[in-house]
């Protein structure tokens, strides 16, 4: 069987990338078709692996500033010759679903969400990135011919699988379709459980610092509470967030994943406040033992358990959040537990749904 990987851009390592990497552990010798490729901010995870680019790797500013191109970036995907291929397998939350293939290659996309931009939050796309003008003037008028051509590509999909019950939800209402759900893959076994009496007195904070991500609602309810907090990762808020931080607050920027293994294994609570499709980093707390206090929204609704291995808040407020942290005080949470609740997104398990179903379609 011959086999390929279409993958939306290789620009940045997040969730996507971490299920192209398990993908072509399955499949080693299968090429990875993509619009963009930066072996740098893919941190050279895949420089041993055949890799096809389209004719946006020769524009310049591309690999930056991708997010302006969308136009370009629906004919370049469309432009990927796959005839050569029995099973064309696509890991997308934008544009490598809407490949063109011919009628005898099988098309099985791994879709991360529906385009978000084209269709959950087109109101706010051009806000959440430093565009240039024109391009926040010319957006609107081009949003409703995206989602137009984002709904009619899905036409050549033959199989969808879902990385959650919340994303089957949105394939369905958008794209009408029917899908299976595989969750992505975490590596639980690389995250371990502290001893209740070596537990510090901090909260933590992980990911990308997006708008969307409400990491400054955190802040500002932190910095009432005049609670510890440990904040990781980097993004187009940075410097944003640092301004409106108090003493409490401490940014680590990006660590090392021995330094973000004990970090997780030594908070009294994870804090996740944003709304995802598949929240890796909220798996990854609860892998290490950790408890998480959480905005019920989105995939974590299917994962954590109230009161058993962490604490909802309803609204994406400060009020909220502060709330949850003192409930979160009057309750005993058991690591153990909490562990045991996220071992089935171990890599290996991912990897055999995934070859299981592709083989049989």
């Amino acid at each position: 069987m011959k086999i390929a990987f279409v993958h939306d851009y290789l620009v940045q390592y997040g969730g996507a990338e971490r299920v192209l990497e398990a993908l072509t552990e399955i499949w080693p010798e299968a090429p990875i078709y993509t619009l963009i490729h930066d072996p740098e901010a893919v941190h050279h995870r895949f420089d041993n692996k055949i890799i096809r680019t389209s004719f946006l790797q020769k524009i310049p500013f591309a690999k930056k500033h991708h997010r302006i191109f969308p136009p370009l970036m629906m004919l370049a995907i469309e432009q990927f010759n796959l005839d050569y291929y029995d099973v064309i397998l696509s890991d997308s939350s934008s544009f490598a679903k809407n490949i063109i293939t011919n009628s005898s290659t099988k098309h099985i996309s791994y879709c991360h969400t529906p385009m978000r931009y084209g269709w959950d939050d087109c109101q706010y796309y051009t806000q959440e990135y430093s565009f240039p003008g024109i391009v926040k003037k010319i957006s609107p008028f081009l949003m409703n011919y995206i989602r137009m051509w984002d709904f009619q590509a899905t036409n050549g999909v033959d199989k969808f699988i879902a990385n959650s019950k919340f994303v089957q939800g949105r394939i369905k209402k958008y794209y009408h379709r029917k899908s299976i759900v595989i969750n992505p893959p975490v590596e639980v076994d690389k995250f371990y459980v502290t001893a209740d009496d070596k537990i510090k007195d901090y909260f933590l904070l992980v990911g990308r610092m997006m708008k969307y991500k409400k990491a400054d609602l955190v802040i500002k309810a932190f910095n009432k509470m005049k609670l510890p907090l440990k904040i990781v990762g980097r993004g187009v808020e940075f410097k944003n967030l640092q301004k409106i931080a108090g003493p409490t607050v401490e940014f680590l920027g990006r660590i090392s994943d021995d330094e973000l293994k004990k970090i997780y294994s030594e908070a009294q609570a994870f804090i996740f406040p944003q709304e995802e499709d598949f929240g890796i980093v909220a798996i990854e707390a609860m892998a290490s033992g950790r408890p998480v206090i959480a905005y019920r929204a989105g995939d974590i609704e299917e994962h954590l358990e109230d009161r058993l291995s962490g604490i909802f808040f309803e609204k994406q407020t400060e009020d909220d959040i502060i709330k949850a942290v003192e409930k979160f005080k009057t309750i005993e949470f058991d690591s153990n537990y909490i562990r045991q609740q996220v071992l089935k997104f171990d890599k290996e398990n991912f990897k055999k749904q995934v070859e299981n179903l592709v083989l049989s379609t």
